[in-house]
């Protein structure tokens, strides 16, 4: 059984209790799929300066963010972890000469849960995140994705989590769902351009080529997790495509 790799726009953490038009999205692209033994998932909101892989056997539910309704921070997602297949991920990581080290205590942070809660909301599914050197840029994370391509044969669901535009600063809270940022819309487009002709020179080069590509990511971090699921894939299927708030892009991508 081979399954895809996925980029998520994960969007607010209210995702998990206001899904929108992407959490029916999710939940329909978790149906379609043959159900995965575990998941590996690189989330935007990991960095760390070296690679680290999530070791706990029962990791926690992390609330790692604040001001939002009491009700979500009551949300658990109490999916086991599996210590087998991170030390198994930091075997393949060393193999490509990608040193990890294993964490045994690292919850699961939103960028994991919150989708995660609309894909397979039984949390029994083992889940092992993979942690983001932000600082060290798309072609760190295409090699990762390569590295863990493998298991992608073995009924392990590799999940990038970010968001394909992430500018908080000029989000308009205002705005109707079909009100879109041309900004936003052209950093996309030649994003999904760029993925659909596997032209990784442009793609790793992004801030310096991509239209508007600072005013989308002011940092990197929410896209990063991008090159983590096209290294571990190929070909790229648009899931769902979609803006809120004008200009946060809510687009998942798969990759076969």
């Amino acid at each position: 059984m081979s399954l895809p790799s996925l980029f998520i726009s994960h969007g607010s953490p209210m995702l998990a209790l206001q899904p929108g038009a992407s959490g029916p999205a999710l939940t329909r692209l978790a149906q379609q799929l043959p159900k995965p033994r575990a998941i590996v998932v690189v989330s935007a909101h990991w960095e760390s300066r070296e690679l680290r892989v999530g070791g706990a056997a029962k990791p926690e539910t992390w609330h790692d963010f604040h001001g939002f309704p009491a009700e979500l921070y009551e949300v658990q997602y109490p999916a086991p972890g599996e210590p087998q297949l991170a030390n198994e991920i930091v075997h393949l990581l060393a193999q490509a000469n990608l040193p990890a080290q294993l964490d045994a205590k690292r919850p699961l942070d939103h960028g994991a849960w919150v989708p995660l809660s609309l894909m397979y909301p039984k949390a029994d599914i083992p889940v092992v995140q993979v942690s983001l050197p932000s600082q060290q840029g798309p072609a760190l994370q295409a090699r990762v994705g390569k590295a863990l391509a493998s298991l992608r044969d073995q009924g392990v669901l590799l999940i990038g989590s970010g968001s394909i535009t992430h500018n908080l600063g000029e989000l308009d809270w205002q705005a109707t769902p079909d009100r879109i940022e041309p900004w936003a819309q052209d950093f996309r487009d030649w994003i999904v351009d760029n993925l659909a002709q596997h032209d990784h020179a442009a793609l790793h080069d992004y801030r310096r080529q991509a239209p508007h590509a600072v005013r989308n990511h002011p940092s990197e971090e929410h896209l990063l997790p991008l090159f983590f699921a096209e290294g571990a894939g190929h070909q790229l299927k648009v899931e769902h495509s979609g803006f809120t708030l004008g200009a946060l892009g809510m687009d998942i991508y798969s990759f076969t």
